[in-house]
């Protein structure tokens, strides 16, 4: 067995859960994108995967693969640059360990993430949501339940995993009601529900009661929903509105959507970005600013304010006569 499998195997098995306390969801990106990376280097260098060692971990070798990521499998930029954190994560923990190829990995370690154009937030407004949350069938228990959960995500901005891993117990009623999550990078929250919200939360909880599990969102057999079964009963209830509501079939609507969707609502409340970012659970203020591109209504307001002060807000229409304006001018 090379350094590099016993290091890898150390990584996975005690590192990623003892120290690092890695969420399910990171360890499995993490692991599938060396899986590619070491099947890639295998056929690249005509060898066996377990043969691979450090000294195969250069910077060319690496680059050849995101590029292969990008140009060959269509992944996009931000997968590049989350399978090159991945890749350097790992690299991170050897390098102490592994001074004989302190200068490969050193090199392999100052790869940048590739710079690329910064997609639009997609949102639904006001008409779009309510289209949408109504779009279940309520004669039947997934329905009822599938209400509940789209209710709740546009209402909470809780990411999909987030959404996934709740119980019975994360949600709060009476004063203060709210639901309690583990969010990224392991950070506890508690998020507000408004009194609509706690409604629909408390007729489900009752109806939900009968079943087995403790998951708040469960299956037929009472355990948690996957990312994909959600995301297939969303696009199913997206066709649905769609009929009542046409331009939901011309947006690109995910689980996340519905995230973006709550945020883009607390701005247009008038809430400040920093409570935003809260909410959401960002670490970082600088990752809520996205909102406050997407929102032109803020900055129409931010161009009436830099016109004269005799001068009525709106947006420029020309004279119809252009001689008589031509004229005056």
């Amino acid at each position: 067995m090379t350094m590099l499998s016993q290091h890898l195997q150390a990584y996975f098995t005690t590192f990623a859960h003892n120290q690092r306390s890695l969420s399910p969801h990171t360890i499995t990106a993490y692991r599938d994108t060396w899986r590619m990376l070491l099947t890639f280097l295998a056929a690249e260098i005509n060898t066996r995967p377990d043969l691979l060692d450090f000294g195969h971990i250069d910077a060319a070798n690496v680059s050849a693969f995101l590029d292969h990521l990008e140009n060959d499998r269509g992944n996009t930029i931000a997968t590049r640059n989350a399978r090159l954190t991945a890749i350097r994560a790992v690299l991170t923990r050897a390098l102490p360990n592994q001074l004989d190829h302190a200068g490969t990995l050193a090199q392999v370690l100052a790869i940048p993430p590739k710079r690329g154009p910064r997609s639009d937030v997609e949102f639904l407004t006001g008409e779009e949501s309510t289209a949408l949350i109504n779009a279940p069938d309520h004669n039947r228990w997934t329905g009822r339940r599938d209400y509940a959960l789209l209710v709740l995500a546009v209402q909470t901005g809780l990411r999909i995993s987030e959404l996934i891993s709740l119980t019975l117990t994360n949600i709060h009623f009476g004063a203060g009601a709210g639901v309690t999550c583990l969010g990224k990078g392991r950070r506890r929250r508690v998020t507000p529900m408004t009194t609509p919200t706690e409604t629909v939360m408390r007729a489900y909880i009752d109806d939900r009661k009968n079943r087995p599990g403790t998951a708040l969102f469960c299956g037929p057999h009472g355990n948690e929903l996957s990312r994909d079964a959600i995301e297939h009963r969303l696009r199913i209830h997206v066709a649905a509105a769609a009929a009542n509501c046409p331009s939901l079939a011309r947006k690109h609507i995910t689980m996340h959507t519905l995230r973006h969707t709550a945020a883009m609502s607390l701005l247009a409340g008038g809430v400040d970005i920093s409570v935003i970012a809260l909410w959401m659970g960002h670490q970082r203020t600088q990752s809520t600013d996205v909102y406050l591109h997407a929102d032109m209504t803020i900055k129409q307001t931010a161009l009436d304010r830099t016109r004269p002060l005799d001068t009525r807000p709106g947006v420029y229409k020309p004279e119809p006569d252009i001689l008589a304006w031509l004229h005056e001018l």
